[in-house]
């Protein structure tokens, strides 16, 4: 009888020591289904975290461009602020259709989440808010640019039909005072010519004692001056005679130091009234 009651205690005392094991292996199982959830809602959490932290980032950059083009604006005339406020305004439209995309990503990462809370929600709504009010405001201001750009080329356009008519007005202005200078300078240009007779005769500027009274003579055989600068001509010669006709008092004979004559001018207006064309005999 007391070793049938050993043996019953002992199969009691086993038998408990297996429901104990069972209990504990269920309460392990259950506590690593509990840390898989944790873990597996952590890692949702840190995704749409990091996603939102990235939304955030885009429109804090963005806020940044937009007040790079502002300032840039203030002096759009320069070709570097242009330049800037170019660059700037691809990079905010890029960095919007981001910001859209990740929304719409969060969006459906919270449907499809197990975390379901009613502030997230509303978290995402503000920075659907925020981006909706930053893209009026990009609107905005690309129809400022667009207009102001629109002002430009229409004064540049004004401005290149100005330099046009300045550059044209400048070019008859050249013409103008070419054409002056011209005409001047051939107002005050005479000729002048000396050689023996039979010279003289030979270029028909001598013709039976007359000088020049035909047109035939040859003009390239006279020396052409102007009479505003050239006032004293030399002749290379001991004896000489004027044969074209110059008013008296106007001129001089004079020798130079090897005793060869020179005419100097006194009054070259009225020397030359009578005639534009000086011939000198020499002998």
């Amino acid at each position: 009888m007391k070793k049938t009651l050993i043996f019953v205690a002992i199969a009691l005392g086993l038998s408990a020591c297996n429901m104990t094991g069972e209990k504990q292996d269920a309460i392990q199982q259950e506590r690593d289904s509990l840390q898989r959830i944790i873990n597996e809602k952590n890692i949702e959490l840190d995704d749409i975290l990091s996603t939102f932290n990235e939304v955030q980032e885009g429109i804090r950059r963005i806020n940044e461009a937009e007040g790079r083009v502002t300032i840039a604006d203030g002096n759009r005339e320069s070709a570097s602020s242009r330049e800037v406020i170019r660059d700037n305004m691809e990079f905010i439209q890029q960095a919007m259709q981001q910001n859209r995309d990740m929304i719409a990503q969060l969006q459906e990462k919270l449907k499809n989440s197990s975390i379901k809370t009613t502030k997230m929600q509303k978290t995402i709504e503000n920075l659907q808010s925020q981006i909706e009010a930053q893209n009026a405001r990009i609107q905005e201001l690309e129809a400022s640019l667009a207009e102001k750009d629109a002002l430009i080329e229409i004064q540049d356009g004004a401005i290149a039909g100005l330099q046009g008519n300045v550059a044209s007005l400048a070019e008859e202005n050249r013409t103008k005072t070419e054409k002056l200078q011209e005409q001047e300078k051939e107002l005050n240009s005479a000729w002048f010519v000396f050689g023996t007779k039979s010279e003289l005769k030979e270029q028909k500027i001598l013709t039976k004692g007359d000088v020049l009274k035909n047109e035939d003579f040859n003009k390239d055989y006279f020396t052409k001056i102007d009479i505003r600068y050239d006032k004293i001509l030399k002749f290379y010669s001991k004896n000489i005679q004027l044969l074209s006709t110059h008013p008296a008092g106007t001129y001089q004979l004079k020798k130079d130091n090897q005793g060869q004559y020179e005419i100097h001018i006194t009054d070259a207006q009225k020397f030359w009234s009578v005639s534009k064309y000086l011939v000198v005999l020499v002998k």
